[in-house]
């Protein structure tokens, strides 16, 4: 087995390929270390000391270094984590029940939705999900829609797009740019 790794826009961040699926659907963050005891392989990444940030995509890692480590020397480590758990093919989350795995709060809307703008909401989740989500996943990250009120978009960048140098210019300038060219009703994209 071979793991590819790619950089990301975010200098911190790495994304790892394994060649295969990691999600069988939908993403994960973990956040914290406590976050990843869901996950024996987020939680091994963790255990490295030197991580702050674990993303599982549909068929990638992205893993964010803490600020000052040096990828030269946490590389190898993690391939070598990612290397014996697909070899021996555990399982990606503890426990056979999905007890140990919560929802995090960020995942609920911010904005309480209204019927009125259902098909304004309908085509800004659709443009996310075929233009920019694919986009971003190959930055090593993932975006979730938090709500729309009053032509304002809130959106929250996850994996290696949060925190990311970059990511207030990939609000502003490129998703921002995209919704209001295709939907009018939108004015702004902030962060949520």
């Amino acid at each position: 087995m071979f793991i590819e790794t790619e950089t990301t826009p975010n200098p911190a961040a790495l994304k790892f390929l394994p060649g295969q699926q990691v999600m069988p659907s939908g993403t994960r963050e973990f956040a914290t270390p406590e976050d990843a005891e869901a996950s024996p392989l987020a939680q091994a990444i963790f255990d490295t000391g030197e991580v702050v940030n674990v993303f599982f995509g549909g068929d990638f890692v992205s893993v964010t270094a803490a600020p000052g480590v040096s990828w030269t020397d946490l590389k190898p480590q993690v391939v070598s984590l990612l290397l014996d758990h697909f070899v021996s093919e555990a399982p990606l989350f503890a426990g056979g029940t999905a007890a140990g795995i919560a929802v995090p709060a960020e995942e609920s809307l911010i904005v309480e939705a209204d019927p009125e703008n259902a098909d304004i909401v309908a085509q800004i989740n659709e443009l996310l999900e075929t233009r920019v989500r694919p986009a971003v996943a190959g930055d090593g990250g993932d975006i979730a829609y938090r709500g729309f009120k009053d032509g304002v978009v809130y959106l929250t960048l996850q994996g290696a797009c949060s925190g990311c140098p970059s990511s207030t210019a990939t609000l502003k300038h490129g998703i921002e740019g995209l919704l209001k060219h295709y939907v009018p009703e939108v004015v702004e994209v902030r962060a949520a």
